[in-house]
Parts: structure tokens; C-alpha cells; sequence
């Protein structure tokens, strides 16, 4: 009794979580807005099924309503490919005549009455041919990525990789089930609560929506890696960092790109904002001059100023977020050596 209800509620919590991030990307004001909800559709079909499951294993349910929920497998496909699209293609590309794809789904729905779910034979099928539907849908989005892996920002490309394994995932639980492979029918609401979970981590930990506004972006993946490598060399051999008045404009002038293609760059190959990305030469620059014979008598906010920063408590936030060690235990930890 009491590992039934251990797994009442951990399925019920991946439900609620999944009903959680629905809200959150329909009410999303920021970001790439259909894309979010895409991502919602996808997240409501699955969850449906998966509430389906969590009620049916402890209460029979109405074979009409299973149908209902079974129908809304046959939206997440489309919606899965609709979420890849939306957000690695230009927003005027997608058409309304896309919709059609959920044209089965529209049916299933309104032959829900009469469609069987009795266990038998033809019950067995139209649940089987739900789940090619779905089959079908998971290739064409594995295709879909396979295409653009070279010309996309890796970061969103890995994202999306991760939604798509996380259905395909469920797609393989429940096809097992339903072969009798896997004998725990409960067992795809159990992993779809992990997968949720995993999902909201990912989601805060990616910074998704951010890298969001450069899924059209026409600067390919070859493209970025060399203007970084332009912006690097820059850095590096005029130490334009040493300015503390260099801006993401003034370099981007210099390398005669857009703001916004820099920060791009920037954001997807370092996983720095720009201010981060120059402060981290700059406290390069500040390791050398805190040990160097020269400087031995400098004060810290000397080596601040002659470093770039604008003023000691930003050096010092800085220093420590890079290092570890204040700039002072750092100077300190060389002279004992």
C-alpha cells in the first residue's frame, strides 16, 4: 500500500510539474512566443496521456475518455516538429497549411465514441497505429536536426536534441508496453515526472529563452567560430579590453558586424554575456601585473583601473568570480611562494 502511494505521487508530481512549465510557456511574454507555445502543445499532449495513465492504473476509466486522451499522442508529433521549426526558421516560413498535420489527431478526436478500446484485436491496432503516427513525426524532427546540425547555434540545437530524446524516451516505454516488453504499465508516468524535472533544469540552467532570439540568425556555426576567433585576435593583440570604455558596439564597429551578430557570437561559443567574455581578459591582465616586480608596490585598485575596470568593487566581484581568491589572496598567495 504504502509503494502504491509512493508511486501515485511521484507520477502526480511529474503531471503537476509538466501542467507548471504548460502555464509558464503559454503566459511567456519574452522569447520566441510560438515557439513557447509549441512547446506547451507538446507538453500538454504528453501530459494528458501520461494523467491518463496515472488514473487508469488505480481507476477504470471511461474507454471514451481513454480515447481522448490517447488522441492527444497523435498533437504531440506535429507540435514537436512545429517547436523545431519555429525556432531554427524564419518566422514568415511557417505556413497555416502546417496545420494540417493535425488533421489526425482532429479525427481520432471525433471518432473517439466509436473507436474500440474493449483490449481486443482492433483496440490493439488503432492504439498501435497511434504511436507510428508518432514514430513517424520523432523521424522527421531527428531528420530535421541531422540537416541544420551544422549551420544552427549549438546551444538551442542541444535543446531541442534534448526535447526530442526526452519524447522518444516516452515513445520506447510505451511501444514496450504495449508489446508487453515492459510489464509496469506505470512505469512511463514514473519516467515522465524525471523527465519533466529534467526538463525545468535544463530550461533555468540553458538560459533557453535567451538563446532563443538567435535560433534565425543567418550566421552559421563555421561563421561564428572564426569571427570569434576575429574578435580574440582583436582582444589580444590591441588589448582594446584595457579601455573601460570598450562596448559591444564599439567592437563589433571594428570588426564591421552588428551588435547583436557579436553578441551571437559570443554568447554561443563562450557562454558569456560580452562584458563577461572582456572581463575575463582583463582579469588575465590583472594575474600578470598583481605578481609582476613591477607592480609589487601598486595598489589593487591601481591594477584595477590600469586593467579596464571602471571601479575596485567590480574588479574585485570579477576577480573572485574567475579565480576563486581576492585579488589581494592572490598576490599574497605568490609572495609566500
Amino acid at each position: 500500500m504504502l509503494q502504491q502511494g509512493f508511486i501515485l505521487v511521484l507520477s502526480c508530481l511529474g503531471v503537476i510539474q509538466a501542467l507548471f512549465l504548460c502555464f509558464y510557456l503559454f503566459t511567456l511574454k519574452k522569447g520566441n512566443k510560438r515557439a513557447n507555445q509549441f512547446l506547451a502543445f507538446v507538453l500538454v499532449g504528453l501530459t494528458i496521456r501520461i494523467g491518463k495513465s496515472v488514473f487508469h492504473n488505480y481507476i477504470e476509466v471511461d474507454p471514451r475518455l481513454r480515447n481522448l486522451a490517447i488522441s492527444s499522442i497523435l498533437a504531440v508529433g506535429p507540435f514537436l516538429w512545429f517547436y523545431g521549426k519555429a525556432l531554427f526558421e524564419k518566422q514568415n516560413t511557417f505556413s497555416h497549411r502546417n496545420y494540417f498535420h493535425l488533421l489526425p489527431f482532429g479525427l481520432f478526436v471525433l471518432c473517439s465514441p466509436v473507436i474500440p478500446n474493449r483490449g481486443d484485436f482492433a483496440s490493439y491496432l488503432a492504439y498501435g497505429l497511434v504511436f507510428v503516427h508518432l514514430a513517424v513525426y520523432l523521424v522527421i524532427c531527428w531528420s530535421f536536426i541531422f540537416k541544420i546540425r551544422n549551420d544552427k547555434s549549438l546551444q538551442l540545437l542541444r535543446w531541442y536534441q534534448n526535447i526530442v530524446i526526452g519524447v522518444s524516451v516516452i515513445w520506447m516505454l510505451y511501444v514496450g508496453i504495449l508489446i508487453r516488453l515492459i510489464p509496469f504499465y506505470i512505469l512511463g508516468a514514473i519516467s515522465f515526472s524525471f523527465l519533466m524535472y529534467l526538463f525545468s533544469y535544463l530550461l533555468l540552467k540553458r538560459h533557453i529563452f535567451a538563446l532563443e532570439k538567435y535560433g534565425n540568425s543567418d550566421i552559421d556555426r563555421g561563421t561564428s567560430k572564426k569571427l570569434l576567433q576575429e574578435v580574440k585576435t582583436l582582444l589580444k593583440q590591441e588589448e582594446i579590453y584595457l579601455d573601460a570604455n570598450v562596448s559591444l558596439q564599439s567592437v563589433a564597429e571594428k570588426l564591421s558586424i552588428t551588435s547583436r551578430e557579436l553578441s551571437q557570437v559570443v554568447n554561443e561559443n563562450e557562454q558569456k554575456n560580452f562584458s563577461e567574455f572582456v572581463n575575463y581578459y582583463r582579469i588575465q591582465k590583472a594575474k600578470e601585473l598583481l605578481v609582476s616586480p613591477e607592480y609589487v608596490s601598486e595598489k589593487i585598485a591601481t591594477i584595477a583601473y590600469d586593467c579596464g575596470f571602471g571601479n575596485v568593487t567590480s574588479f574585485n566581484l570579477a576577480f573572485k568570480a574567475e579565480t576563486r581568491l581576492t585579488p589581494s589572496q592572490y598576490r599574497n598567495q605568490f609572495k609566500i611562494a
